[in-house]
């Protein structure tokens, strides 16, 4: 019988490991972004729109890596752009747009994928595989993980004067419109980058989780950035550990640790926890 220090001399434990500490990181980074700008539920909404675009993409060009990170992009692109045409060329807001869009979306992608008879990658999918992920998929993870934080490190001034006070921003010249595409493009790439980590279904506690749980500890919104990269990286490599022991699926565990650190400062947060108000 394997013990754990044999499993970590495996090269898929140090792929594992080290998918856990980039994409922890990139995804608690910018999950600031998220909280700041309180769009958690649209991220879940183009996390499950993810689905569609990789089938459609298998469908047309079959199972590769470039054919699914395509895909992906196609379809979060497709759904969060197709909401904001929608929402300004009828009757509906964006958030009833974009619903209708990635759920008739989603739906179609599971047909597909059935059709195609891949439910095990199907299942990897929607709730992730990050033990399974090669070499190629751990470069991809590190090129999106280090745009993303040069990005928003770079923009971090101008991108807090528009979340804040966005009427002032443009009036200092701040390109507010380039901001924002720029800002959501740099979000999709952290949220496709984190596909096979967790998944589509569970991907958006990754992206939210880390800040939310920084947001009560602190009134520094510099802090929410690294702060919750520390606690996105953090949660995921002490997943990594405990869920050897315990047996339990990697995917799962990350976000059931951050869960655990989110509860654990909304109850003991020295100025916004529950026992401090009470």
């Amino acid at each position: 019988m394997s013990t754990f220090a044999d499993f970590l001399a495996e090269p898929i434990a140090k792929r594992t490991l080290m998918a856990c500490l980039m994409i922890g990181f990139a995804n608690g980074f910018v999950s600031a972004f998220v909280v700041l700008r309180k769009d958690a539920l649209k991220i879940g909404t183009l996390s499950h729109s993810l689905l569609p675009g990789i089938a459609l993409a298998v469908l047309i060009a079959g199972l590769t890596q470039w054919s699914a990170l395509g895909g992906a992009i196609f379809a979060a692109l497709l759904v969060g752009l197709g909401s904001i045409f929608l929402s300004r060329t009828s009757r509906l807001d964006q958030d009833t747009a974009m619903g209708v869009l990635y759920t008739t979306a989603f739906a179609g992608g599971v047909l597909i994928l059935k059709n195609l008879d891949m439910r095990q990658k199907l299942d990897e999918w929607l709730f992730g595989s990050i033990v399974g992920m090669a070499d190629s998929d751990l470069w991809i993870a590190f090129g999106i993980s280090a745009i993303a934080v040069i990005t928003l490190t770079a923009l971090q001034r101008p991108l807090l004067i528009y979340l804040f006070e966005p009427n002032i921003a443009a009036s200092l010249g701040v390109p507010v419109r380039l901001l924002n595409y720029a800002t959501f493009a740099v979000t999709i790439l952290v949220l496709i980058s984190s596909l096979q980590a967790v998944g589509c279904i569970l991907s958006v506690g990754l992206m939210v989780a880390p800040a939310a749980t920084v947001y009560l500890l602190t009134n520094n919104a510099r802090a929410l950035f690294w702060g919750g990269g520390v606690i996105g990286a953090v949660g995921s490599v002490a997943a990594f550990f405990l869920s050897y022991p315990l047996g339990w699926s990697v995917s799962a565990t990350i976000i059931v640790v951050l869960g655990v650190f989110f509860v654990a400062a909304y109850v003991f947060s020295p100025k916004y926890g529950l026992f401090s108000r009470r």
